[in-house]
């Protein structure tokens, strides 16, 4: 078989979250590591792959660069700046996968690599009891990078410090602040993907996760509130720090006189409640007993690492209800902005769109090339992931998100519709079992509601639920002026552990008579 010559290409044009159809030659990208893909580097493990037997060969040149800055109290407390780099190489071999890497990214390297990889898939196939096929791809040949405005590491460190530093000083100038942490973390990766089939994909991608934490304590009684704002990571850059898709200055100046209202609000009384739950809390529910539950491989039991299976499974395609009739949720990886938004995954599928669950009936499921060859499912929706060159490809989480309604409904006119309940905003911790159906979570701030009215905030909330009868029990939802777009930069999955980013949009939503309970009360039993 054919390679595709690498080494000689010319540039191209593409503009930011857009792909362009020729071949990739690093324009735009790094000058380094566009050096790096025009070293020849994919021409040597290919040809190597295929002269050794391999059906599928790719490989896969990563380079990933992840900062962090933490001020306390107006004080500098600790960054990082980080980047790795390497060469991964796996083979199809006989219906078995080998894997390789290498932090050395020359072409004999790259050579020693591919042998290695092409060992251990002929090593494995005598213990193999299974055949490896992979749902066929269209050929893609693209450039593509994320939609940000400003490169973090353009900017100046001591600009990053004023700001941090800043926030934490306007908090702390409150009477009622005792300690004020600030935080960023910003990340830049580029990857170049190239396999036998004749696919080559160029991408880069730019994340920043801020955080503000807010402390109060009671001298008196030592007692003590924190309280986090509710900005999700997002697929941006550094401006997203300055203000663009999300108001700072409005957030940090409420911040302090909402911290004092918990202090010493009434901790809440336990019962099955109405919620009206905002997606500063709701993404996150979403991500345990939705996103982890249609993971394909969870629901075969090919992965059990990080929280167990599903009990999602495959015979219930097209039959489980999975919530009430107002409950329509998407996977994609092409949301603007989406933490797990690329042009191409890294089996080379191009990203799409598609319904997990359609009028609350289950109707697909997260899939990379080998999850959708092995059920019939057709063609791979693009959710093979690798977090670095040193780790082979899992099949991971997409942008999951519940759709809003049509009909412009308002968060306050959800709230109105509640005699009695509560009002859930802000994540904070969780906990839920192995087949991803038995949860509860907690909140960062929560009001009660009386008479179709906020209440003042009350505390120590709780709420648990079982999937199917939790999203059931959801009555209304959001129009698209309450959808926002939350999301982790920490989702754990495999052994080795591999990390990945994802983010799940949401409106408000409205559920009926879910259990609560309070807390304290909870940690004294």
């Amino acid at each position: 078989m054919d390679t595709l010559s690498l080494s000689a290409t010319s540039p191209v044009a593409f503009g930011s979250g857009g792909v362009a159809t020729d071949t990739p030659d690093g324009s735009g990208i790094e000058e380094e590591f566009g050096t790096l893909v025009r070293s020849g580097v994919a021409d040597a493990v290919l040809s190597s792959a295929s002269r050794g037997g391999a059906t599928h060969a790719e490989c896969r040149l990563e380079q990933v660069r992840d900062a962090s800055l933490r001020i306390r109290d107006r004080h500098f407390e600790g960054g990082s700046d980080v980047t790795s780099r390497g060469l991964a190489v796996r083979v199809l071999v006989d219906g078995t996968w080998g894997f390789a890497s290498t932090t050395s990214t020359d072409v004999d390297a790259a050579r020693v690599a591919t042998e290695n990889a092409l060992t251990l898939a002929r090593a494995a196939r005598a213990d193999t009891h299974e055949r490896v096929e992979l749902a066929p791809e269209p050929v893609h040949a693209g450039t593509w990078i994320s939609d940000y405005e400003v490169n973090p590491f353009d900017v100046p460190d001591a600009t990053k410090v004023a700001l941090l530093t800043g926030w934490t000083d306007r908090l702390l100038a409150e009477s009622g602040v005792s300690h004020a942490d600030a935080s960023a973390t910003w990340v830049l990766e580029n990857k170049f993907y190239a396999d036998l089939s004749g696919t080559t994909t160029l991408q880069q991608r730019v994340r920043v996760h801020p955080q503000v934490t807010a402390i109060s304590i009671d001298a008196a009684s030592g007692a003590f509130e924190t309280m986090r704002t509710l900005a999700p990571p997002v697929g941006r850059g550094w401006e997203y720090l300055e203000g663009t898709g999300w108001d700072w200055n409005d957030e940090l100046g409420r911040l302090p006189g909402l911290l004092a209202e918990k202090l010493c609000a009434p901790s809440v009384v336990a019962g099955p409640t109405d919620l009206v739950i905002d997606p500063s809390n709701l993404w996150l529910t979403i991500h345990e007993s939705i996103g982890h539950a249609t993971e394909l491989d969870r629901v075969l039991g090919y992965e059990a690492a990080y929280a167990g299976t599903s009990f999602a499974k495959f015979p219930l395609l097209g039959r489980l209800q999975y919530g009430s009739t107002c409950m329509n949720v998407t996977g994609d990886r092409v949301t603007q902005h989406g933490l797990a938004t690329v042009g191409f995954d890294d089996e080379g599928v191009e990203a799409q769109s598609w319904d997990l669950i359609r009028d609350g009936v289950l109707v697909g499921y997260q899939l990379n090339r080998d999850m959708a060859q092995r059920q019939g499912l057709g063609r791979s929706n693009g959710c093979a992931f690798a977090d670095s060159s040193s780790h082979v490809p899992l099949q991971r989480m997409a942008n999951v998100s519940l759709q809003p309604a049509t009909d412009g409904t308002s968060t306050a006119e959800l709230i109105a519709r509640v005699e009695d309940g509560l009002y859930i905003l802000g994540d904070k911790s969780w906990s839920i079992d192995m087949q991803r159906y038995n949860f509860q979570f907690t909140g960062q701030r929560f009001y009660r509601i009386r008479h179709g009215e906020l209440a003042g905030q009350v505390k120590d909330v709780v709420y648990q639920g079982m999937t199917t009868g939790f999203w059931g029990s959801m009555e209304a939802i959001g129009g698209h002026g309450t959808y926002v777009l939350g999301g982790a930069m920490n989702c754990g999955k495999g052994q080795p552990g591999q990390i990945a980013v994802v983010s799940h949009g949401c409106p408000s939503a409205l559920f009926r008579s879910v259990r609560v309970l309070n807390a304290t009360q909870e940690g004294r039993a």
